[in-house]
């Protein structure tokens, strides 16, 4: 079985988090989006919540699993048995920071491939962030943000 994780703070969690995540099932047989937990962070929205949101989205599926996890990238796959880390690249700055983590992922771990998937024009972008600061200036994010996600805003 081919198993994925898909790590992320996924903050909250966008339409391009989704379209990766719906064309990597093509690939893979079981996808684990993974919410890293970094307790000295503040976010929009807490860890369970954004737990409880992504489960939503992806409610009809058994294959794809929303888990929360800290520490080590690699160390958590090792304990899921996912043979892949997969990352979504918008555009070169993130093929050149993600590559360096890919790197030392496989120094770390040389039976975990990362496989990375470009983001469609359409999705290109977005990201969290984007979404955070649109939200804290009172703008509509239901273009960037699947629908079940703005239930739990």
């Amino acid at each position: 079985m081919k198993i994925a994780v898909f790590p992320g703070s996924f903050d909250p969690f966008t339409f391009a988090h989704k379209d990766l995540v719906d064309r990597s099932l093509s690939l893979f047989d079981k996808v684990y989006i993974a919410i890293g937990v970094n307790s000295s962070k503040k976010g929009l929205m807490a860890f369970e919540k954004r737990k409880n949101a992504i489960e939503s989205v992806y409610a009809n599926s058994d294959r794809v699993l929303v888990d929360m996890f800290s520490g080590l990238t690699v160390d958590y796959c090792t304990s899921l048995g996912a043979q892949f880390i997969l990352r979504g690249l918008r555009n070169t700055n993130d093929l050149i920071y993600e590559d360096a983590i890919a790197q030392n992922n496989l120094i770390l771990a040389p039976h975990i491939e990362t496989y990375f998937l470009l983001s469609r024009s359409g999705t290109a972008h977005i990201s969290s962030t984007i979404v955070r600061d649109i939200l804290a200036n009172g703008g509509a994010v239901d273009k960037l943000v699947p629908q079940e996600v703005i239930d739990f805003l």
